[in-house]
């Protein structure tokens, strides 16, 4: 059985009524194999409180919160250092929203998340392919001999969806391996997001999308407050403008999360509040019109 926290406050603007909701908010509140700077389990609750200071209509899409049904579910509860369990929990939750036809976008936490989330999306959507938005390949095989961590996040996914339906975005660091494996295994685009996304949403057109965005995909110059910073990446208006491509081409996105945002390391909060940003516009993007969701 999984359960939720009792929610403190919820994402601006989400409906009591989980039934007629289609998009549901799930905080992942999960930091255990985090290699540098932990903190991330701190962030699904600092993105929800942040949040309250953004307007709920987005001048880009000329669409408003207040038009949509989406529910905060609260954060789900996770035993301390039990990775294993922690991941189980994770895809029954997972699991539970797709089989009510729910739209799953997780509040992490460390990348490691994504793992039980694509796992259960596989399950519900057997042509799946993954859309990674990420400084990082995440592609090694084991990180201090564990094979599950947020530098193997990916390379675990690819176990599940094949590497070949697994498209690295932003990518900017990784090991000399993990490079290798990449042009053997995935389709990555070194240091672009959106030059490549006319391609990958011709060859996605008419597949089922998981997007996992990890907050360093953004420079750390507009985005400190995370685990593993790496200079040299994108501003915030590319990772909104991918968003919004992903939602024009009408491409078949069934979930998205958003991770390792670590608000100890930016008292200013403008991570949390990006994230927060972020959060808005995919709901905007993706809460429109899939027949899966109906």
């Amino acid at each position: 059985m999984w359960e939720f926290t009792e929610k403190n406050f919820g994402y601006m603007g989400a409906t009591a009524d989980f039934a007629g909701a289609g998009v549901v908010i799930c905080g992942v509140p999960m930091d255990f194999t985090v290699t540098f700077r932990p903190g991330a389990r701190l962030a699904p609750r600092h993105i929800r409180r942040v949040s309250e200071g953004l307007e709920e209509y987005s001048p880009y899409l000329e669409r408003d919160l207040r038009d949509c049904q989406y529910f905060d579910a609260g954060d789900l509860v996770l035993p301390a250092g039990d990775v294993p369990e922690s991941l189980r929990r994770i895809t029954c939750a997972v699991e539970n929203l797709f089989a009510h036809r729910k739209f799953p976008l997780l509040l992490g936490g460390e990348h490691l998340v994504s793992l039980p989330a694509v796992a259960a999306a596989a399950r519900f959507f057997p042509e799946l392919a993954v859309i990674q938005l990420d400084a990082h390949l995440d592609l090694r095989d084991a990180y201090d001999g564990q094979k599950l961590s947020h530098a193997t996040v990916m390379r675990r996914i690819a176990e599940i969806v094949g590497g070949a339906n697994i498209y690295q975005l932003g990518v900017r660091s990784g090991a000399r391996e993990e490079f290798l494996y990449a042009r053997e295994h995935t389709h990555f685009f070194f240091n672009e997001v959106l030059a490549p996304l006319e391609q990958i949403c011709n060859a996605l057109q008419d597949r089922p999308v998981y997007v996992t965005l990890d907050i360093d995909v953004l420079d750390p110059a507009y985005a400190p407050g995370t685990g593993t910073p790496e200079p040299g990446g994108c501003s915030p208006q590319e990772i909104i403008q991918a968003l919004h491509y992903l939602g024009r081409r009408r491409l078949p996105v069934v979930g998205l999360d958003l991770v390792e945002v670590s608000p100890v390391y930016d008292p200013s909060e403008r991570t949390s509040i990006l994230a927060a940003k972020l959060v808005r516009e995919a709901i905007l993007c993706f809460s429109y019109g899939f027949s899966w969701l109906k």
